[in-house]
């Protein structure tokens, strides 16, 4: 039985132009729902934040419709049941589904996928088990489909969805090349992730480097940033590269409009594909793609990194982490945690 009579939560309030602000938003306390028949309330523990956020605040065609002015802000995450109608889920339980940004969510049970907390923490199931997990596996697996002995190179390499391509890249014979912000982040990127070698965007002329690193060109170019770097990459594409679009996170604060790939030519001259994907289109194929990374994990093949902030009401200014290139790993919103 639910004890709680209040939820806080943030609804959207405005669309924002340019960099989100607190202000784009209304936070506020409302009662607690009840679920109905074949609902499930469940108790917010971490919350996932996205880049795509920023794009599900926007109006206009997407792979999903924007988040409504008045409705609670968009978030995948994990919790803990409370009260369950539903036969699948018991209170106590622990399920990740879109719980939105709030204290407590009510949801169909159908939308929610129950987790085991004693083969990984709840923040595991919300970056390298979740949907940043799931995003590498699909995008470089069914979209990139690497070859052993390629060369894979993924940008934003030291982000949620990153660490884990480079990962999955090496544990399919190939050579991992990431890209990055940072002596901190390029460390990491080849320390602790195991990549073969990391380029630091912000101190290092990617076009070089990348040459220097893939002598024989990119196979495989996982995207999560666009702009110049997409650039760069598509100039030291090798023969049919196959270039996934994953995310651009350098475009989605410009006021100024998107930046489209100069080189794309490139596609042409070296029988190359660009392709992007929403994971949403794999839902089906989930847990499998679950159970063979967290044998990965059992294994040491695939280690996930989180950087936590406490505090549901910090959510505005912990998103621009996201912008900033603040956090290392994955970025999650801590409410409460038990699990």
């Amino acid at each position: 039985m639910n004890t709680a009579t209040t939820n806080r939560v943030f609804r959207l309030a405005a669309r924002p132009v340019g960099m989100p602000k607190r202000s784009d938003w209304d936070f506020r306390t409302e009662p607690v729902a009840e679920p109905g028949d074949g609902q499930v309330l469940v108790e917010t523990q971490y919350l996932s934040l996205d880049p795509a956020m920023r794009g599900w605040m926007n109006e206009g065609r997407s792979y999903v419709p924007p988040v409504g002015i008045g409705e609670v802000m968009r978030a995948f995450g994990a919790g803990r049941v409370v009260t369950s109608r539903h036969p699948d889920f018991e209170p106590g339980d622990y399920a990740t589904g879109a719980l939105g940004m709030q204290e407590y969510a009510v949801l169909d049970g159908k939308a929610l996928t129950k987790v085991d907390t004693n083969a990984a923490p709840l923040t595991t199931w919300c970056s390298a088990l979740g949907m940043t997990g799931l995003t590498a596996y699909f995008g470089l697996l069914d979209v990139g489909k690497p070859e052993p002995g390629q060369t894979v190179v993924v940008s934003g390499a030291a982000g949620a969805v990153g660490m884990v391509v480079g990962q999955i890249a090496k544990v399919k014979g190939c050579r991992a090349v990431g890209i990055a912000g940072g002596t901190e982040k390029r460390r990491y990127v080849t320390g602790e992730l195991g990549f073969d070698a990391a380029i630091d965007y912000k101190t290092e002329n990617v076009t070089k480097a990348l040459r220097e690193h893939c002598p024989r060109g990119i196979d495989v170019y996982f995207d999560n940033v666009g702009g110049e770097i997409l650039d760069a990459a598509l100039v030291n594409l090798a023969r049919r590269a196959r270039v996934v679009i994953c995310g651009a996170i350098s475009q989605y604060n410009s006021t100024a409009g998107v930046q489209g790939p100069k080189n794309y030519m490139m596609l042409l001259v070296t029988r190359s594909r660009m392709e992007g994907f929403v994971i949403l289109d794999y839902a089906a194929r989930y847990a499998e793609a679950a159970r063979e990374m967290a044998g990965w994990m059992k294994d040491g093949k695939l280690v996930s990194r989180c950087d936590v902030v406490s505090g549901l009401e910090t959510f505005p200014e912990t998103l621009l982490r996201l912008f900033s290139g603040e956090n290392l790993g994955k970025l999650i919103l801590q409410v409460r945690g038990d699990g």
